[in-house]
């Protein structure tokens, strides 16, 4: 459509590559979107123009991989139209009123779970199916595996995380277990034959369980595009599909996105393929690098003005990520043209690499950068040890995040399965898990009691007749009581069915875990957080695929006076940035991992991670080289003379100010680096030959 006085004022705020993008028609479009080249602006000011030329917002589908992403961007799409609606008031231009209230935006796994409860009786799927997170699935491969006698002592069989994350690999890849096997754990070939029997049971309890897990969200959202009548509604629903971090996507998610709409009108994908970094969970970097191929009207384009660093951080990152073999060409440039080069600090050992990074975040602070605004990022969660036991003796508070997340905690996972198994008396894992907190069940137990809640359709009164162990004589009661209830359809919010489990529950988790007074305080956080939900079902579903990391998720930002460091994995970190970042360990065998070298394609991958480091810096960037290091992921107590990261050659290293930390003494800028050896180093390689 042509801009409009009101339109054309609300695009004065975009730069001249975003506007083209903003306004692109309707031919298939990739944005190709620089670190801080302001990707969720450029998005979300897609959405609005779309529903300013008279898209009706309830036909657009916007796919994100975090809820807090989605409601962001629908926040910002309701603000853009909110200004233009004032502007057509203020310049008395007749229009409609504009709403992104009903746009449909949430994560893959969200609107799969969302359509699956509309359209999944038309493929025999059971509407009142419960989700399992990663660890529930686990826990599931885990009782098949005793049953089909898979996990004797006797053999080495995968462990039930291995053989969920094999599961899944084939799922998402669309790849076949010979292949995956072959290519990703070779350790585990042997057992191709029992891995099939393994998981075609697993598939199999799964449907007697009524339960889906991630995976058959994405896989069953495929059957019902797949399937002719399903697929033909779902397509009519919408005008406009937006993919947003579409380098994050695997190839299941690019297939889906191609069943959506097969010839691409109205098809927005935005990412980075310099961001790709999760083939872990099988994203590939394929999908966004192939797009235009997928469909050949493409129309690309890059976003390159940055909006977070300074052009000395971007030249260095520039020719970090310009060593990848195939990418979208891109050059980042900031008007922010002043300040200091990124540093390479060389440090003797890891003590002297915490002990420079301590001393500079002090300094910062003194300087005016409040520790929250300052992050230290490391390839792996043990990376940072050392530095943890430091900081803690110093008294210097830090959140540290790519760890356990907040609903994966064991006493959020016990009470998230009392109202799962009220949701579904079929969930089995859900049922088991709480059954077995009652002193003296145990498993045989467990596994009767659970099958006679299912041949009596879910009813909770068959419990009543059970004689409890006398360990349980004053609980069963009371809980059966409690499961009934939860089961009553007229039952009360979901606020007060946390807090009803919550006062069950609260007297055996003293009895169980230490550390009973904060467990308790983090139910108080849940339950404030069910009151954002109108349902159970909807409770489930979301807080399973896209759970708070933390407490803090649920608080909301810290106060003035709550401040802290942030310690970050470098997957963790990415879409974060902080005024001043430090890099852990830029060695070879943690930067890359010695565990993601097996070929280029992991190289390359472990280069991209290297790079989302590097550019969550606005201001300062201190990329940490020491040069005697203890490599964790290799034999145990191993000390090896470090060598620099294969990342940062000397052509790249000119773009940062080389300096050493204390004592050590960097090498030439002329000269190739190499160890600085020192006796104390050789006599320290010798002593851990025998400890």
């Amino acid at each position: 459509m042509e801009p409009t006085p009101v339109i054309d004022e609300i695009l004065k705020q975009l730069n001249e590559q975003q506007r083209a993008a903003a306004t692109h028609g309707r031919d298939p479009l990739l944005i190709v979107a620089g670190a801080g080249t302001g990707k969720t602006t450029t998005l979300a000011h897609r959405v609005a123009y779309q529903i300013a030329s008279g898209v009706n917002p309830a036909r657009i589908l916007l796919l994100t991989f975090t809820r807090r992403a989605a409601n962001e961007m629908v926040r910002r799409v309701d603000g853009i139209l909110r200004q233009m609606n004032q502007l057509a008031d203020k310049l008395g231009t007749a229009t409609g009123r504009f709403s992104g209230q009903r746009l449909w935006g949430g994560t893959f796994h969200a609107i799969a779970a969302r359509l699956l409860r509309m359209h999944g009786r038309s493929i025999g799927l059971e509407r009142e199916f419960t989700v399992h997170d990663r660890s529930d699935s686990e826990d599931l491969i885990n009782v098949l595996r005793v049953e089909l006698d898979l996990a004797s002592a006797e053999t080495r069989f995968p462990r039930k995380s291995t053989c969920l994350a094999i599961y899944s690999l084939c799922v998402n890849s669309r790849r076949p277990l010979k292949e995956v096997l072959a290519r990703e754990f070779p350790w585990c070939v042997e057992y191709e034959e029992d891995l099939r029997r393994l998981f075609a049971a697993y598939v199999d309890r799964k449907e007697q369980n009524a339960v889906l897990d991630y995976d058959d969200l994405l896989l069953f959202w495929h059957g019902l595009l797949s399937d002719p009548a399903a697929g033909a509604a779902i397509r009519s629903r919408f005008d406009c599909v937006l993919v947003d971090e579409y380098q994050d996507t695997n190839l299941l998610q690019a297939e889906i996105l191609q069943l959506l709409n097969p010839d691409g009108q109205g098809v927005t994908v935005v990412g980075d393929d310099a961001q790709s970094i999760y083939s872990f969970r099988a994203a590939t970097v394929r999908n966004i690098l192939d797009f235009p191929e997928q469909y050949s009207n493409t129309c690309v384009i890059p976003l390159e003005q940055n909006y977070r660093s300074t052009q000395p951080i971007l030249d260095a990152t520039n020719l970090v990520i310009g060593q990848a073999r195939q990418r979208h060409e891109k050059n980042l440039w900031s008007e922010r043209e002043q300040g200091e080069p990124p540093a390479l600090v060389h440090c003797e050992d890891e003590n002297e690499q915490t002990e420079f990074i301590i001393s500079e975040i002090l300094a910062h602070r003194e300087k005016g950068t409040d520790l929250r605004k300052q992050a230290v990022l490391f390839r792996a969660s043990q990376h940072s040890v050392n530095l943890e036991l430091e900081l803690a003796r110093r008294n210097i508070r830090f959140h540290k995040y790519g760890g356990l997340k907040f609903v994966e905690s064991a006493h959020i996972k016990d009470l998230m399965a009392y109202l799962r198994l009220a949701e579904n008396p079929r969930d089995f894992v859900s049922g088991t898990r709480i059954l077995l907190l009652l002193p003296g069940i145990g498993p045989m137990k467990t596994r009767s009691l659970m099958t006679l809640l299912a041949e009596s359709g879910g009813n909770f009164d068959v419990w009543d007749e059970y004689d409890p162990p006398a360990g349980s004589k004053d609980h069963w009661p009371e809980f059966v009581k409690l499961m009934r209830d939860l089961n009553d359809p007229k039952l009360e919010g979901m606020p007060q069915q946390v807090h009803r489990v919550s006062q069950f529950y609260g007297d055996l988790l003293e009895r169980k875990y230490d550390h009973a007074d904060a467990r308790l305080r983090d139910l108080e956080q849940l339950e404030q957080l069910a009151n954002r939900f109108s349902d159970r079902s909807t409770f489930l579903t979301e807080i399973t695929l896209d759970p708070p990391a933390s407490t803090q998720d649920l608080a909301g930002p810290p106060s003035l006076d709550d401040d802290y460091l942030v310690l970050s994995t470098i997957h963790s970190a990415k879409g974060l940035e902080w005024d001043a970042v430090y890099v852990l360990n830029a060695v070879d065998g943690c930067i890359p991992s010695d565990m993601a070298t097996k070929n280029a394609e992991e190289i390359e991958e472990e280069l991209r991670l290297f790079y989302v480091a590097l550019t969550r810096a606005k201001n300062s960037l201190y990329v940490c080289f020491p040069a005697n290091c203890f490599i964790r992921s290799r034999a145990p107590g191993m000390h090896t003379m470090g060598q620099l990261t294969r990342f940062l050659p000397k052509k790249v290293r000119k773009k940062f100010d080389e300096r050493a930390a204390a004592n050590y003494e960097a090498a030439d800028d002329d000269e190739e680096l190499a160890p600085h050896i020192t006796a104390e180093m050789i006599r320290r390689q010798s002593r851990s030959l025998w400890s």
